[in-house]
């Protein structure tokens, strides 16, 4: 017997352990986020764009 698994164990999902039958493409992740999660998304490109752009420009 071979160690390695079967090329239809891994299209079926069956050598990860969980079921993908009828997806075509399975991502990860796939939950769902909240308001807060995305409120600190937002908090963050603010922070991001502001030390990129703001501060290279008072510093000149």
């Amino acid at each position: 017997m071979s160690d390695h698994a079967d090329a239809d164990d891994l299209h079926s999902g069956e050598a990860h352990g969980h079921d993908v039958e009828g997806l075509d493409r399975v991502t990860s992740p796939m939950q769902e986020f909240s308001m807060r999660q995305v409120a600190i998304g937002f908090a963050v490109l603010a922070i991001g764009l502001v030390v990129a752009y703001a501060v290279p420009l008072l510093a000149a």
